[in-house]
């Protein structure tokens, strides 16, 4: 993770608040993530987007991608189903690493 610092207008920040609280549970980053995926599709650059979601019931202890926490085997997660995108090399951009979401990060998206 990366902090960046930049400085939006009033009517850029009232828009961020709008959406992070009725989308994304206040999630002002998930927000500007969402917001440069869909113009990354518009673009025609998106190489891989999440589709959904699907439970596994881990065999392992494994940590939650968005929070990190320990899960314990015999926990059920969520792993992303993702959907191909229109760029050629969508296939080699998904993540080799393991990403499973805990219910209560699941939840907050």
């Amino acid at each position: 993770m990366k902090r960046l610092n930049f400085t939006l207008d009033d009517d850029t920040v009232q828009l961020l608040e709008k959406l992070s609280g009725t989308y994304y549970g206040g999630n002002k980053s998930q927000t500007v993530r969402a917001a440069l995926e869909s113009l990354a599709s518009h673009a025609g650059q998106e190489g891989w987007v999440i589709k959904g979601y699907t439970p596994v019931k881990a065999d392992h202890e494994v940590s939650c991608h968005s929070c990190g926490n320990e899960q314990h085997e015999g926990n059920v997660l969520f792993k992303p189903v993702f959907e191909r995108g229109s760029s050629p090399s969508a296939i080699k951009s998904i993540p080799s690493v393991e990403w499973v979401e805990c219910p209560e990060c699941l939840e907050s998206k």
